[in-house]
């Protein structure tokens, strides 16, 4: 069963649905999570106090997809090109678990600097 989240950065608020995953869900149970967030390109990521073994791993993504990375334990967010990107896919820096997908307009994440807390929440 999918879960609504609230991602909040700042003034920034985004809406989003975790999938029915079981990584996604051991997420949904960790809720809330606070962290502070780093950027690259247009990818927000941090690492979360979730330890879920790779499975069904992505070397592409798409435009508002959630991943985790089980290397750094990490819940990533992208909203546009990373700098792996190439013209026709985005990239992460390496193959990620998508766990679930932004909403609506996320265009605001574009202004969300490195450092700054990002919250996420069940909505």
């Amino acid at each position: 069963m999918s879960v609504p989240i609230r991602i909040t950065v700042g003034d920034v608020e985004v809406e989003a649905q975790l999938n029915d995953s079981d990584c996604a869900q051991q997420i949904a149970e960790a809720l809330p999570v606070e962290a502070s967030a780093s950027t690259w390109g247009e990818e927000i990521y941090f690492s979360i106090d979730v330890d879920a073994p790779a499975e069904d791993m992505q070397s592409a993504v798409e435009l508002g997809d959630l991943g985790y990375w089980p290397p750094g334990s990490a819940f990533c967010i992208f909203f546009g090109m990373t700098p792996m990107s190439t013209a026709e896919e985005i990239r992460p820096a390496s193959p990620v678990m998508v766990i679930g997908r932004m909403e609506g307009d996320f265009d605001a994440l574009k202004s969300v600097s490195a450092g700054e807390t990002v919250r996420v929440e069940r909505a």
